[in-house]
């Protein structure tokens, strides 16, 4: 359905909207993309549009069974236990996994074992593993005083990611940071368990000569948000983690370039960075801000702040582009009342809230009809949850400051932006046209045949015979559920924005979970269990 411009006869389009909605979807929300090429400005005629749409989000909806946010959370946490490498302490949850690629980083001399495996293969990418880290950072920062019974193994994820990346960095007094464990064609070449991992480890690394800011800014500002994270908890581990983050963060300003440029063939297409190292100096100087209060961040922010591009893609957030998230995070501080000198970031923060507005025409920001936010590309659930959790973060702050963020002739007040979000998490966990859980584990009905070596291959328990590279394709094609479920894992999502999914391993784009769903997915679920 398009919602188009106002015509004469206002009153009856939104009865028949309102009757639409009842009857067909509880969020139907699709529109047509922006005519006028501006992100925020609205022509008086579409005014109508998006007050039908903002009405639309506070109709009530059909009937459900509220969900166990409390559940949620807990499943979301654990699945990080399910991706974990190296040696698994007694404390692990998910039985079904062992101990696994125990001497990476031995054919460089190094000890680069631990850390996570990011998605469905056996490859430790070292750059959506920091953003992984940085976010669950994030998500225990803002929203630890909601985690209850879980803050505990909200804090084990993180470690588990920062004890890695403090090895990963062992080397920067020599201008060393490693950034990848595995030959990734060699494991995508493999359908096998990573206890059974036969496969290329190969270890990938930066320098001086092969720079790459933008893997070691992520670095850095995982390490730096960890800080603040361990800061009353750990402080001498908090103090190690920041002097790190600092002396990560010099080398990869020092050395400027693309890590794309440097180690091509092992990371695109995987992990390739298309949007420039530029979002990450910025991103890892605001979390190096945030933790040190050091003046020499406030002011390499100010005097970068258009020379690395601040305002581009104001509404992308994820992995590779770091701009929403910066200018999220650097508002905090404007909205406090405590930065005025940071000012065009809370501009920049306010368009990325307008034109994610359902009913503000915006190419880059769809909604489906089933009312999940859609971008082009794979894995779309990693633009939900990141986004949303954008959205959620914003929100608190504004209502911190008891601020709106003002939209053409709209306004996005701080409870619209908290129940845009929480629509999103609720699409994931079972409000969709399909009636179905993204999230593994949770609900009655959930995917069952994810893209994922370990959960579809028999555990070492129930088959402790080596399997081999090739001799796990059977099981890759095979039509039956995965033996081992990875509980709390949220996979990449509906095909399109037609809200459709197949619940089947080869379609790795919409059946593939990722660490980097679940990070932000974390913080999220956090705030609706202790709210809703």
């Amino acid at each position: 359905m398009h919602i188009g411009k106002a015509t004469g006869i206002q009153g009856c389009f939104l009865l028949l909207v309102y009757i639409t909605i009842s009857t067909v979807s509880p969020w139907l929300l699709t529109h047509p993309p922006s005519q006028s090429g501006k992100q925020n400005k609205m022509a008086p005629n579409d005014l109508f549009s998006v007050l039908a749409m903002l009405l639309l989000l506070l109709l009530p909806r059909p009937i459900t069974a509220a969900h166990d946010y409390r559940n949620a959370l807990r499943k979301s946490i654990l699945f990080f236990e399910g991706q974990r490498s190296g040696k698994l302490p007694a404390d692990q949850r998910l039985h079904w996994r062992r101990d696994s690629a125990l001497h990476d980083g031995a054919s460089a001399g190094v000890d680069l074992s631990g850390g996570y495996y990011d998605a469905g293969d056996n490859i430790k990418f070292g750059f959506p593993m920091a953003f992984t880290t940085t976010m669950l950072s994030w998500s225990v920062i803002d929203f630890e005083k909601s985690m209850g019974a879980e803050l505990g193994n909200a804090l084990k994820a993180v470690r588990w990611g920062t004890d890695y990346l403090m090895k990963a960095t062992a080397k920067i007094g020599s201008g060393v940071v490693f950034v990848q464990v595995g030959d990734p064609y060699s494991d995508h070449n493999c359908w096998e368990r990573p206890e059974d991992m036969d496969t290329l480890r190969t270890v990938f690394k930066i320098d001086a000569s092969h720079p790459g800011s933008d893997v070691a800014g992520e670095t850095a500002a995982a390490l730096a948000a960890a800080s603040i994270v361990f800061r009353s908890r750990d402080p001498s581990y908090s103090s190690m983690l920041l002097n790190r983050a600092v002396a990560v963060f010099q080398f990869a300003d020092k050395h400027r370039g693309a890590y794309s440029n440097s180690l091509r063939r092992a990371v695109c297409p995987f992990y390739c960075d298309v949007n420039g190292y530029q979002d990450e100096l910025l991103w890892a100087a605001a979390w190096l801000h945030k933790a040190s209060r050091r003046r020499q961040y406030r002011e390499y922010i100010v005097r970068n702040e258009v020379v690395l591009r601040a305002g581009d893609t104001i509404n992308e957030f994820g992995w590779d582009n770091k701009h929403a998230g910066i200018n999220v995070l650097i508002s905090k501080e404007v909205l406090m009342g405590r930065a005025n000198y940071f000012a065009s970031f809370q501009q920049n923060a306010d368009e990325f809230i307008c034109s994610t507005l359902p009913g503000i025409s915006h190419p880059q920001v769809q909604y489906s009809p089933g009312g999940l936010i859609f971008k082009a590309g794979g894995s779309n659930m990693q633009h939900v949850t990141s986004l949303s959790f954008l959205l959620l973060a914003y929100s608190n702050y504004l209502s911190h400051a008891n601020k709106v963020v003002p939209c053409g002739e709209t306004t996005a007040t701080a409870a619209l932006l908290k129940h845009l979000a929480k629509r999103q998490v609720d699409y994931i966990l079972g409000d969709n046209p399909l009636g179905m859980s993204y999230m593994v584990g949770y609900g009655p009905r959930y995917p069952q045949r994810i893209h994922h070596r370990a959960s579809s291959l028999p555990s070492v328990a129930a088959h402790p015979a080596h399997i081999g590279c090739k001799a796990g394709s059977r099981y890759f094609f095979s039509p039956n559920p995965n033996p081992n479920v990875l509980v709390g894992a949220v996979v990449g999502g509906p095909t399109n924005n037609t809200d459709s999914f197949p619940d089947s391993r080869p379609f790795f784009q919409q059946s593939e979970p990722t660490t980097y769903i679940n990070a932000p997915l974390v913080g999220l679920l956090a705030f609706f269990s202790a709210h809703y």
